[in-house]
């Protein structure tokens, strides 16, 4: 089985310009990115990782790292259009994508192994995603980012099976009874966050790239809705982390300031 992991990285952020450039503690978001990739494509045979984008600087950068970058053209739609396009450019088409966003630099890595061991252990998966469950004391966190930057951040809710049912910029579930939740001692709330990463069988990568914008995916701006809209399953492995710790992607800058904080922290 033959995996691309595919780093589809775009200069031309609304919300944050030249983001994949901006250093996080002396580093570029995307050298701390393509640094997480290469530790697992190590781990696992026939793997290979790449950057995609449509920008000459972020190529120069790419090339600097010395990781290999596949220019796609501007009109690509979302992060998905623009890694299928990289990976047909490649000499032998994967069976196996994995789209790690170039601004998920604290993805860790336990989600991108787990990913990948999720296709070999069951090829039949169509698309394959991490979540972890939150604790209350990141919830309380999460929910004050969102008073300030309210689209940074999403909430999944899974069947008995780990599929997804549905994905969204806002917390999700309501708790109607949470403080007896709290008070009972429960270590953990019962909300899950997305984390920025897919992986997706080739076949299912070409049926999701075919398909119109769903209208649910426009109106939270969440491509993997257009996946749940047209019935394509959505597997989540979920993933342990420590409370604190970070997870999500940077969207803002304020995000990129929040990262640098929580680094700096003693301890």
């Amino acid at each position: 089985m033959k995996t691309a992991i595919i780093i589809p990285a775009r200069y031309g952020s609304t919300r944050f310009p030249g983001k994949p450039l901006a250093l996080i503690n002396g580093h570029s978001m995307l050298s701390r990115v393509v640094t997480l990739a290469r530790k697992i494509a190590d781990e696992f045979e026939n793997c290979d990782v790449y950057v995609t984008t449509d920008d000459v600087r972020i190529a120069d950068h790419a090339n600097h790292l010395q990781v290999e970058c596949l220019i796609t053209s501007e009109g690509c739609a979302s992060g998905s259009d623009r890694v299928l396009e990289a990976a047909e450019q490649l000499p032998e088409i994967p069976d196996i994508v994995i789209n790690l966003q170039g601004d998920a630099p604290f993805t860790p890595k336990s989600a991108l192994r787990q990913v990948i061991k999720a296709f070999q252990d069951n090829p039949s998966y169509s698309v394959v995603t991490p979540v972890h469950r939150l604790s209350w004391e990141d919830l309380d966190r999460l929910r004050a980012n969102k008073k300030e930057t309210p689209f940074s951040g999403t909430c999944a809710i899974l069947d008995q099976d780990s599929s997804a049912i549905w994905f969204s910029k806002n917390i999700i579930p309501a708790i109607r009874k949470e403080d007896k939740m709290r008070e009972s001692g429960e270590q953990q709330s019962p909300v899950y966050q997305h984390m920025g990463l897919y992986g997706y069988n080739i076949q299912a990568l070409k049926a999701y790239c075919a398909l119109p914008q769903g209208h649910y995916e426009q109106l939270e701006g969440l491509e993997q809705l257009r996946l749940i809209e047209n019935k394509i399953p959505i597997h989540c492995v979920e993933i342990d982390t420590p409370s604190g710790t970070l997870q999500s992607g940077i969207d803002t800058p304020e995000d990129l300031a929040r990262a640098e904080a929580l680094l700096n922290q003693p301890g």
